[in-house]
């Protein structure tokens, strides 16, 4: 049974940083691509960045870009989100997801699995 197992998150004053992981067990994930996802309370899952299958092509969401960085070690497994410069505002449940596909995109709709989701609080 494929699965993928996120680690990390937690709480964290504002202009902290904090890196989470996401390791698949089952299978190999190391030709697709991947994202990170978050989900506020009372919002919808927005996305945060996505990294293509061989780590040379990654983009971001407005919101993050600057302050996040997606990375993929397909040797060794895990994707990688390192947050720096956290806000208020990103406090949110995060997600990482596997696509069946080379190339991330934007669109949830668009993944085929998905971690358990990590809780991120940032404090102001």
């Amino acid at each position: 049974q494929v699965q993928l197992v996120q680690s990390g998150g937690g709480l964290v004053q504002a202009g902290g940083s904090l890196r989470l992981s996401c390791a698949a067990s089952g299978r190999t994930f190391s030709t697709y691509a991947m994202g990170w996802f978050r989900q506020a309370p009372g919002k919808e899952r927005e996305f945060l960045a996505g990294v293509s299958w061989s780590g040379g092509v990654t983009h971001y969401a407005d919101s993050v870009k600057g302050r996040f960085t997606i990375s993929r070690d397909n040797a060794k497994n895990p994707v990688y989100l390192q947050m720096n410069n956290l806000k208020p505002e990103d406090t949110a449940v995060y997600y990482c997801a596997v696509r069946r596909a080379p190339v991330a995109v934007s669109d949830a709709g668009r993944y085929d699995y998905w971690g358990q989701g990590t809780q991120v609080t940032v404090s102001s």
